[in-house]
Formats: C-alpha cells, sequence, structure tokens
C-alpha cells in the first residue's frame, strides 16, 4: 500500500526521466489525472492517456526532454506530506527557483499552479514543487 500517492507519482515521473523512458504508468486517480494535466499545460510532460479498466486502471504519461535529450524535469520536492499538510496564502505563493520551476497547489478551484494562483489570489495545500 502507498502511504503518499502524490509523491509516488511524482518521484516516479522524475526517475524515468533520469533513465531516459519514454512514458510512465502509474495507478489511477482522479488528483493525479489533474496534476498531470497541470504539468502537461506548463510543458513538463507530454501526452496523457488513460488504459485498463476500472479496479486496475491506470494512467500513461509521456515524458518530454530537451534538444540536447535532457528531462524536462530535473528534480522535485513534496511540500505537503500526509503526516504534515501545508497551506499558503495567495499572499504566501512566490515563485520557484526565480520562476524557472513551478509550484503545483490544490485548491478550492481545482489543481493550480503558482502563476495561476497568483494571477486569482488563490491560496490552498502546496502540493509539490518542480523544476
Amino acid at each position: 500500500m502507498i502511504t503518499d500517492p502524490i509523491g509516488d507519482f511524482i518521484v516516479r515521473l522524475k526517475n524515468a526521466g533520469a533513465v531516459k523512458k519514454n512514458s510512465v504508468v502509474v495507478p489511477f486517480s482522479k488528483l493525479k489525472l489533474a496534476i498531470a494535466l497541470t504539468l502537461k499545460k506548463s510543458g513538463y510532460v507530454g501526452e496523457i492517456t488513460e488504459s485498463g479498466s476500472d479496479p486496475r486502471k491506470n494512467l500513461v504519461v509521456e515524458l518530454l526532454y530537451d534538444e540536447n535529450n535532457m528531462p524536462k524535469i530535473n528534480g522535485v520536492k513534496r511540500i505537503s506530506k500526509p503526516g504534515r499538510r501545508l497551506y499558503a496564502k495567495a499572499r504566501e505563493v512566490f515563485p520557484v527557483k526565480y520562476g524557472r520551476g513551478l509550484l503545483v497547489l490544490s485548491t478550492p478551484s481545482g489543481i493550480v499552479t503558482d502563476k495561476e494562483a497568483r494571477e486569482k489570489r488563490l491560496g490552498g495545500e502546496t502540493l509539490f514543487q518542480i523544476w
């Protein structure tokens, strides 16, 4: 049993990129799908597909690489963990790595990036940083 499915998901993405895999298969959940769609919109991952039937449904995420064949995902940091949830107000959401990274938040409006949260003045649970 996985105690931190979000942490497992983002580390699988990072590790698969480090060994130059084309795609990653993870157990499906609506939250992971929302996170994957946010990462796709930000340019960190490619196509996202669902595979399998309902009890054993999977999410297949295509990884992206730059022109030097280096993965787009260089590092991740889980912030809000199951044992210690961390929340940020709208004015406490700052850029990651001087704007070169991304902070992903869970807000009442869904999963958003740090930039979207500042524009919409939303606060929420700070899930993780990715760069």
